[in-house]
């Protein structure tokens, strides 16, 4: 891909800018930490997909200022020309910690967490959220429509209808992430090296004189990758019967086939044309369907027993659906101590209680039961430890009477060091191969999640809790507010 544009750090909104001058001006470029996480899961869900994370690193590794924009802030008479010179040498040198990339999470628990000059910190604000906001939502939404489907396989047909080119691929990516088995997206499948699927539009068959001309040219050419639309004129008086005739010669010569519904009632059809392709001698012969679908549409076909082997999903998986963004924010943690020693964690209240953050440097942990199942993820401060069979307790984020103990059959942290001192801590992977380990990611953390957790509707709420030492130290920042 060429990240020419997304890597101008430009890509930022003014205020970063703004605040940066103001940073500089007052000697206050020193370190700091940043923590992103989001406030929700999307779609009123019980989990998240964490995505993205790859995209995000070779945007930063060549975050910088050109001459063309530093020549374009200058005419925006708000900088000072030493500023725009400390500009025109930037370049990102922190550290960032991350979750890895796949990972199911879930609100308010660190994913990313940079820790860098203030200005480095806060000129990433933008880059960050874009990138993984979008991505997120999109492999959290595949991965909903990927279970609501159960062993169905999932193809993502979105290009047409997502927002603008990088959305297409960006939305692409994420979606394999989550568990598309495919995509009509032909770039993207160059770029990535996800599988690309499709067949026949409407317009092809509409340009034969008959439907069975067209079925059988297309048969002709590529006769190992038949699948009929059957629904351009009428499904079950014209369409499946002309199907049926052009994919018996198919068989004849060893070949299989398939049909695809793309309107109508999905359940009647796809159960009537099942029963006409058994009837007909063709049991393997596959169905497939389109038009709209959402995780709830495709639950409830699944679960009427609807006869169907595989998913075209399009415009609600890539724009996500009823649930237009991801609620990921990008919040100070810990900032520099001017009298030395130790970061100072800083915490940010609100008039809502939900917006009020966790102060300081943390670390995320996951907590698992002996039957293999994550039970909690836990919150703790920099140099806390949490050990594998010891009971501890823990406590509710917002400080309430709500708490628990639990003795963890095994403990794992989920944030590492994925860059250092602005490089990237691995080899740069190729793209085929970090995309399906994001996805071997995904499949693997979801099943140990337990059932309640991943229901489509009304699902059970995953503890995200914070240890004592923690907790005491955000009713400290809450009482000397209160002083």
């Amino acid at each position: 891909m060429n990240y020419q544009n997304r890597s101008s750090a430009l890509f930022t909104d003014l205020y970063e800018l703004t605040m940066a001058q103001g940073y500089w001006k007052n000697n206050m470029d020193s370190i700091a930490v940043f923590d992103m996480f989001c406030r929700k899961n999307p779609f009123n869900g019980g989990f998240s997909v964490f995505a993205g994370l790859e995209t995000l690193i070779n945007y930063i590794e060549d975050f910088r200022f050109s001459k063309d924009d530093i020549d374009y802030l200058r005419t925006l008479d708000t900088f000072e020309e030493d500023f725009l010179n400390y500009l025109s040498d930037f370049k990102f040198s922190g550290d960032i910690y991350a979750m890895e990339e796949g990972s199911v999470i879930f609100p308010n628990e660190p994913i990313v967490r940079v820790h860098a000059n203030l200005i480095e910190a806060q000129l990433l604000e933008g880059l960050i959220l874009n990138t993984i906001n979008f991505q997120s939502l999109i492999a959290t939404k595949t991965a909903r429509v990927a279970l609501a489907a159960k062993k169905g396989g999932i193809m993502e047909f979105g290009l047409r209808r997502a927002q603008g080119y990088d959305g297409a691929m960006s939305a692409t990516r994420a979606s394999y992430i989550g568990g598309a088995n495919g995509t009509s997206n032909t770039l993207a499948g160059k770029e990535y090296g996800i599988p690309v699927m499709g067949t026949m539009a409407h317009a092809w068959i509409m340009s034969f004189p008959t439907e069975l001309e067209a079925f059988e040219a297309y048969a002709k050419i590529y006769p190992d990758k038949c699948v009929f639309l059957i629904d351009t004129y009428d499904t079950l008086n014209s369409g499946i019967k002309n199907a049926i005739i052009a994919g018996s010669k198919l068989v004849e010569k060893g070949y299989n086939f398939g049909v695809r519904l793309d309107s109508g009632d999905i359940e009647y059809l796809s159960a009537e044309v099942r029963k006409r392709l058994d009837a007909a001698g063709f049991p393997q012969a596959t169905i497939s369907v389109s038009n709209e679908l959402t995780e709830e549409i495709i639950q409830t076909l699944v679960d009427h027993g609807a006869p169907i082997n595989s998913w075209g999903v399009g415009t609600h998986m890539v724009t996500g659906g009823n649930e237009s963004s991801f609620t990921g924010v990008y919040k100070l943690a810990a900032r520099n101590n001017p009298n030395g020693g130790e970061l100072l964690p800083t915490m940010k209240f609100s008039d809502n209680p939900e917006k009020t953050t966790n102060p300081g440097i943390k670390n995320v942990y996951r907590l698992f039961d002996e039957n293999g199942f994550a039970k909690a993820d836990i919150l703790a401060l920099d140099g806390e430890e949490i050990s594998e069979g010891k009971f501890d307790r823990f406590y509710h984020p917002s400080i309430d009477y709500r708490q628990f103990s639990f003795k963890p059959a095994k403990v794992v942290p989920l944030l590492k060091k994925v860059m250092e001192k602005g490089s990237r801590i691995e080899a740069k992977p190729d793209p085929a191969v970090c995309i399906r380990r994001a996805r071997e990611t995904v499949k693997k953390q979801l099943e140990y999640l337990h059932p309640t957790y991943k229901r489509i509707l009304n699902p059970h709420i995953y503890k995200v809790s914070i240890t004592e030492k923690l907790k005491d130290l955000k009713l400290q920042f809450i009482s000397e507010r209160i002083k």
